[in-house]
Protein backbone atom coordinates (compact mmCIF):
# COMPACT_ATOMS: atom_id res chain seq x y z
CA UNK A 1 0.00 0.00 0.00
CA UNK A 2 1.32 3.42 -0.96
CA UNK A 3 1.75 5.73 2.05
CA UNK A 4 2.14 8.85 -0.06
CA UNK A 5 -0.37 11.48 1.08
CA UNK A 6 -2.70 12.77 -1.57
CA UNK A 7 -4.16 16.21 -1.81
CA UNK A 8 -7.43 17.18 -3.29
CA UNK A 9 -7.96 20.50 -4.98
CA UNK A 10 -11.31 22.07 -5.76
CA UNK A 11 -12.73 21.54 -9.24
CA UNK A 12 -11.89 24.11 -11.88
CA UNK A 13 -14.39 26.89 -12.35
CA UNK A 14 -17.17 25.93 -14.74
CA UNK A 15 -16.87 22.23 -13.99
CA UNK A 16 -18.70 19.74 -11.85
CA UNK A 17 -17.14 17.38 -9.40
CA UNK A 18 -18.25 13.77 -9.31
CA UNK A 19 -19.58 12.97 -5.87
CA UNK A 20 -20.86 9.66 -4.60
CA UNK A 21 -24.68 9.39 -4.87
CA UNK A 22 -25.03 9.49 -1.08
CA UNK A 23 -23.23 12.85 -0.93
CA UNK A 24 -25.63 14.47 -3.37
CA UNK A 25 -28.76 12.84 -2.03
CA UNK A 26 -29.29 11.33 -5.45
CA UNK A 27 -29.68 14.79 -6.97
CA UNK A 28 -28.35 15.49 -10.41
CA UNK A 29 -25.16 17.55 -10.50
CA UNK A 30 -25.25 20.79 -12.45
CA UNK A 31 -22.44 22.75 -14.00
CA UNK A 32 -22.01 25.92 -11.95
CA UNK A 33 -21.78 27.89 -15.20
CA UNK A 34 -25.42 26.99 -15.89
CA UNK A 35 -26.78 28.18 -12.53
CA UNK A 36 -28.37 31.65 -12.65
CA UNK A 37 -26.90 34.25 -10.30
CA UNK A 38 -30.26 34.69 -8.54
CA UNK A 39 -30.21 31.01 -7.61
CA UNK A 40 -26.62 31.13 -6.34
CA UNK A 41 -27.38 34.20 -4.20
CA UNK A 42 -30.63 32.85 -2.77
CA UNK A 43 -28.99 29.50 -2.00
CA UNK A 44 -26.20 31.25 -0.10
CA UNK A 45 -28.77 33.36 1.73
CA UNK A 46 -30.78 30.30 2.73
CA UNK A 47 -27.64 28.66 4.15
CA UNK A 48 -26.88 31.80 6.17
CA UNK A 49 -30.49 31.97 7.37
CA UNK A 50 -30.52 28.34 8.43
CA UNK A 51 -27.26 28.62 10.33
CA UNK A 52 -28.35 31.88 12.01
CA UNK A 53 -31.69 30.36 13.04
CA UNK A 54 -29.92 27.45 14.71
CA UNK A 55 -27.52 29.81 16.50
CA UNK A 56 -30.51 31.89 17.69
CA UNK A 57 -31.89 28.76 19.35
CA UNK A 58 -34.61 28.17 16.74
CA UNK A 59 -33.54 24.62 15.85
CA UNK A 60 -36.38 22.12 15.67
CA UNK A 61 -34.70 19.48 17.80
CA UNK A 62 -34.99 19.02 21.55
CA UNK A 63 -31.49 20.46 22.06
CA UNK A 64 -32.27 23.85 20.45
CA UNK A 65 -31.07 25.72 23.53
CA UNK A 66 -27.77 23.83 23.38
CA UNK A 67 -27.11 25.36 19.94
CA UNK A 68 -27.74 28.93 21.13
CA UNK A 69 -24.71 31.07 20.31
CA UNK A 70 -25.62 34.72 19.87
CA UNK A 71 -22.07 35.79 19.01
CA UNK A 72 -22.10 33.41 16.04
CA UNK A 73 -25.68 34.39 15.18
CA UNK A 74 -24.65 38.06 15.07
CA UNK A 75 -21.90 37.32 12.53
CA UNK A 76 -24.21 35.22 10.34
CA UNK A 77 -27.07 37.74 10.43
CA UNK A 78 -24.72 40.61 9.60
CA UNK A 79 -23.29 38.64 6.66
CA UNK A 80 -26.83 37.90 5.48
CA UNK A 81 -27.75 41.59 5.76
CA UNK A 82 -24.74 42.51 3.63
CA UNK A 83 -25.61 39.94 0.99
CA UNK A 84 -29.28 40.90 0.86
CA UNK A 85 -28.57 44.63 0.81
CA UNK A 86 -25.96 44.35 -1.92
CA UNK A 87 -27.86 41.91 -4.10
CA UNK A 88 -31.43 43.21 -3.71
CA UNK A 89 -31.35 45.60 -6.68
CA UNK A 90 -30.31 42.75 -8.99
CA UNK A 91 -32.58 40.04 -7.57
CA UNK A 92 -35.93 41.52 -8.43
CA UNK A 93 -38.71 42.42 -6.03
CA UNK A 94 -40.05 38.90 -5.49
CA UNK A 95 -36.74 37.36 -4.42
CA UNK A 96 -35.49 40.42 -2.54
CA UNK A 97 -38.71 40.75 -0.54
CA UNK A 98 -38.56 37.13 0.61
CA UNK A 99 -34.92 37.50 1.68
CA UNK A 100 -35.63 40.78 3.50
CA UNK A 101 -38.53 39.14 5.36
CA UNK A 102 -36.33 36.24 6.43
CA UNK A 103 -33.58 38.62 7.51
CA UNK A 104 -36.01 40.73 9.53
CA UNK A 105 -37.40 37.61 11.24
CA UNK A 106 -33.89 36.56 12.24
CA UNK A 107 -33.06 40.03 13.52
CA UNK A 108 -36.21 39.96 15.68
CA UNK A 109 -35.45 36.44 16.90
CA UNK A 110 -31.94 37.56 17.85
CA UNK A 111 -33.36 40.52 19.78
CA UNK A 112 -35.81 38.21 21.58
CA UNK A 113 -33.09 35.70 22.47
CA UNK A 114 -30.76 38.39 23.84
CA UNK A 115 -30.73 38.85 27.60
CA UNK A 116 -29.70 42.47 27.09
CA UNK A 117 -31.11 43.65 23.75
CA UNK A 118 -29.03 45.93 21.56
CA UNK A 119 -30.09 49.54 21.18
CA UNK A 120 -32.18 50.18 18.06
CA UNK A 121 -29.82 50.30 15.10
CA UNK A 122 -27.08 48.35 16.91
CA UNK A 123 -28.45 44.84 16.35
CA UNK A 124 -26.90 42.42 13.89
CA UNK A 125 -27.02 43.81 10.37
CA UNK A 126 -28.96 46.90 11.42
CA UNK A 127 -26.31 49.34 10.28
CA UNK A 128 -27.01 47.93 6.80
CA UNK A 129 -30.79 47.58 7.05
CA UNK A 130 -31.79 50.24 9.56
CA UNK A 131 -33.31 49.60 12.95
CA UNK A 132 -35.69 46.64 13.20
CA UNK A 133 -38.77 46.92 15.35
Amino acid sequence: MDATPTTSSPPAQGTTEALPPAATGGAELRDIAEVPSVEVITTAAVHLMSAAAVKCGLAEDADAAAHLDLAEARVLITALAGLVTAAAPDLGNQHARALRDGLRSLQLAFREASVVPDAPGDGPGERLTGAVR
